[in-house]
C-alpha cells in the first residue's frame, strides 16, 4: 500500500520552494471555497428575479435552484474527499474548478426553471469536489506551525462570501440580470486554473486505491432529494397522496441503505465511524437543525424585501447586508474567544437567531416598510447569531476529530449543515404553498416555524458531552 500524505507533511523540497506553494494553495484554495459558498447567498437575492422570468414554474418548484445545489453538495462531500485521495487533489480540484464553470455556463443559459435546476445539480456536485480537495491541497504542502492560520484563512473565506454576497448579487442582478451571477463564475474560475496549473503535483505518494463506495453515494444523492421531495411537493400533492408517502418512504429506505453501507465499507460513502465520538456526533446534529433554520431564514429575507416592501434589487441587497456584515463581525470575535466559551456563545447564537425569527413572526412585521424599526434589529439579531453558531461549530467538528481526519471531519460537519439546509428550503416551499393567496401569513407562519426550530437547535447544543472526550476517540 503506498504512503498517504498527512496534513502537514510536505513533500521534500527547498524551503522558499515549498513556502510559496503553500502560500498559492491557499490562495486558490480560498477563492474556490468563496465563489463555491457565493452561489449559495448570490443565488437567495437572484431569486425573485428568477421567479419573474419563469412564471410558469410554482415558487414551490422554483426553491429547487436553491435546495438542489444543497442536496447534491451535501451528499457528495464525503465521497469528494475520497475522490481527491485517490486521484490526486491537486487533479481533482483542477477538474471541479473546470466543472463549475461549465455548469455554472449551463446555469447562466438555461432555456426554462427544468433545465436551471438540473444546472444547479451538477454545480452542487462540482461544488463538493472542490472543497475536500481544496483544503487537502492546502494541508498537503503546509508547515505544521502554518497550520491553523491557513484553516483560519479557508474558513474565513466563507465567511466573506456570506458577507459580500448580497451586494455582489444585488448589483449583477440590478445591471445585467440574474443570469450574470453564473457567467461571474467562468473568469473567476478561469483565473483560478491557471493559478492552480502552477502549483507543484505532490500527489507523487497516493492513498489506498479504490474509489468510494458508488451504491452508498448513490443511496445517499437520491435518498435526501426524494425526502427533500415530499416536503417540498407534498403540499400540491397532498401530505396523504400516493407520490408523497412514495417520496418519503424511497427516501428513509435509500438512507437506510447508505448508512448500513457505510458502516460496512472500507470506503464508505458517509463517515459513520466518526459518529463514535459523542461531541462529534452531537455537533452534527446540532448543525443539521441549525442549517434546517438558516437557509430558510436567508432566502425568505430577500422574498419579504421584494414581494411584502416591494424593494429594488439593489435596495434589497444593501437591506442583507446588514445581517451578513454582522454575521462575518461575531464570527471573527467567536474565533478568537477562549474555548470554555464556545459552547455558551453557540447556544447564545442560535437562541439570537431565534429571536430574529420569532419577532419576524408577529405584526410589527406588515405591507408597511419599516427598515429600521423592524428589519435591522432583526438583521443584527439573525446575522450576528449565524456568524456565532456557524464558527463555534465548525470549531467543535475540527477539534472533535485527530488531525489526519480534519478534511473528512469538516467535510461531514457541512454536510450535516447543507442537508438541514435543503430541508428548510423545503419546508419554506411547503409554508407558502399552504398559503398561496396570502403571503404575509405564509411569512409570518414561516418565521414561527424558524423561531421554533432555531429553539430545537439550542436544545441539541446544550446536550452535555463525556468529560474527557478528545480527538482519539474517533479513530
Amino acid at each position: 500500500m503506498t504512503e498517504i500524505i498527512e496534513p502537514g507533511t510536505a513533500p521534500p523540497s527547498t524551503n522558499s520552494t515549498a513556502t510559496r506553494s503553500a502560500r498559492l494553495s491557499l490562495v486558490v484554495a480560498c477563492g474556490a471555497a468563496f465563489v463555491a459558498l457565493l452561489d449559495l447567498s448570490v443565488v437567495n437575492i437572484a431569486f425573485p428575479a428568477m421567479a419573474r422570468d419563469f412564471t410558469d414554474t410554482t415558487t414551490t418548484t422554483l426553491t429547487w435552484v436553491v435546495s438542489g445545489y444543497a442536496v447534491a453538495f451535501a451528499a457528495l462531500l464525503t465521497p469528494a474527499g475520497r475522490f481527491a485521495d485517490v486521484l490526486g487533489r491537486r487533479r481533482v480540484f483542477l477538474y471541479a474548478l473546470a466543472g463549475f464553470a461549465l455548469t455554472s455556463l449551463l446555469c447562466a443559459v438555461a432555456p426554462d426553471a427544468t433545465w436551471l435546476i438540473a444546472g444547479r445539480f451538477l454545480q452542487g456536485a462540482t461544488a463538493a469536489l472542490l472543497i475536500p480537495a481544496g483544503l487537502g491541497l492546502v494541508l498537503s504542502v503546509t508547515a505544521p506551525a502554518r497550520i491553523g492560520v491557513a484553516i483560519a484563512a479557508w474558513t474565513a473565506s466563507g465567511g466573506f462570501a456570506a458577507a459580500v454576497g448580497p451586494a455582489i448579487g444585488g448589483a449583477l442582478v440590478e445591471w445585467f440580470g440574474w443570469r450574470s451571477v453564473f457567467i461571474i463564475n467562468v473568469p473567476v474560475a478561469a483565473v483560478l486554473i491557471g493559478l492552480g496549473l502552477t502549483i507543484a503535483d505532490t500527489d507523487t505518494r497516493r492513498g489506498e486505491r479504490g474509489l468510494p463506495d458508488w451504491i452508498g453515494t448513490s443511496a445517499t444523492v437520491l435518498g435526501i432529494g426524494a425526502v427533500v421531495a415530499a416536503v417540498t411537493e407534498g403540499q400540491q400533492w397532498g401530505w396523504s397522496s400516493w407520490r408523497t408517502v412514495l417520496c418519503f418512504g424511497v427516501g428513509a429506505v435509500l438512507l437506510a441503505v447508505a448508512l448500513v453501507r457505510s458502516r460496512r465499507h472500507p470506503r464508505p460513502a458517509i463517515a459513520v465511524g466518526l459518529w463514535r465520538n459523542r461531541r462529534y456526533a452531537l455537533t452534527n446534529m446540532t448543525s443539521f437543525v441549525f442549517g434546517t433554520v438558516m437557509f430558510a431564514w436567508l432566502l425568505a429575507g430577500p422574498l419579504w424585501l421584494a414581494a411584502i416592501w416591494q424593494y429594488s434589487v439593489l435596495e434589497s441587497a444593501a437591506a442583507m447586508t446588514v445581517g451578513a456584515i454582522t454575521s462575518m463581525v461575531t464570527a471573527v470575535a467567536a474565533g478568537r474567544a477562549p474555548a470554555n466559551w464556545q459552547r455558551a456563545l453557540g447556544v447564545t447564537g442560535v437562541l439570537m437567531l431565534a429571536a430574529s425569527s420569532l419577532y419576524m413572526s408577529t405584526d410589527v412585521w406588515g405591507t408597511d416598510p419599516a427598515l429600521w424599526q423592524a428589519w435591522v434589529p432583526a438583521g443584527i439579531l439573525g446575522g450576528g447569531g449565524i456568524g456565532l453558531i456557524v464558527t463555534v461549530l465548525g470549531a467543535a467538528a475540527a477539534s472533535s476529530v485527530p488531525p489526519q481526519q480534519f478534511a473528512t471531519g469538516i467535510g461531514m460537519n457541512m454536510t450535516a449543515r447543507q442537508t438541514g439546509g435543503a430541508l428548510g428550503i423545503a419546508i419554506l416551499a411547503s409554508v407558502f404553498a399552504a398559503n398561496p393567496d396570502n403571503q404575509l401569513t405564509a411569512f409570518h407562519t414561516l418565521f414561527a416555524i424558524c423561531g421554533g426550530i432555531a429553539l430545537a437547535a439550542a436544545a441539541c447544543a446544550l446536550i452535555p458531552t463525556r468529560t474527557g472526550e478528545n480527538q482519539g476517540e474517533t479513530q
